[in-house]
C-alpha cells in the first residue's frame, strides 16, 4: 500500500501500534524530561495527530507551555524492521498541546477513564529507526 505524499505515518508505524511496547515522550522547555506510556494508549486521528491519555505528565505539560516541540520514541520486537531484522521503532518529532475538553477529550475519556487531560501531538516528522 503506497502512502500519499502528505502522509507522515507509514503502514509500518501502524503495524507497530498493533503490538505492545513502551513509548517514551521527551520534552524540554523548563527542564529536559522523559515520561512513558504504552503503544496501546496511542490514538491516531484521521489527520495523523497522536492523542495520548495523560494522568500525570505535569512536567511535560510545563515544558510544552514553554516549548511545544516534543520527540517520542516507540517500537516493538514483534514487527520486522529494515532488512528483515527482528523489531523496529520510530522517532517522531511533533508539536504538542493539551486538550482538556471537547469531542476528542470526551472520546479519549471514554476509552481511558483515568485521564485528566489529553496530550495531542501534531506530527512534523516520523522516521523508522530499525
Amino acid at each position: 500500500m503506497k502512502m500519499s505524499e502528505d502522509k507522515k505515518l507509514s503502514a509500518k508505524f501502524f503495524e507497530v501500534l498493533q503490538h505492545e511496547g513502551v513509548v517514551a515522550i521527551m520534552s524540554w522547555g523548563i527542564e529536559p524530561h522523559i515520561v512513558n506510556t504504552w503503544n496501546s494508549y496511542l490514538v491516531i486521528t484521521d489527520d495523523e495527530r497522536i492523542l495520548i491519555p495523560a494522568y500525570g505528565f505535569r512536567k511535560t505539560q510545563k515544558n510544552v507551555e514553554v516549548n511545544s516541540t516534543v520527540k517520542i520514541s516507540l517500537g516493538t520486537k514483534n514487527v520486522l524492521g529494515h532488512k528483515d531484522y527482528p523489531g523496529t521503532g520510530f522517532i517522531i518529532t511533533g508539536k504538542a498541546k493539551y486538550i482538556e475538553s471537547g469531542d476528542e477529550y470526551d472520546m479519549m475519556k471514554n476509552k481511558f477513564s483515568f485521564l485528566t487531560r489529553v496530550l495531542e501531538i501534531s506530527v512534523v516528522n516520523a522516521k523508522q529507526m530499525l
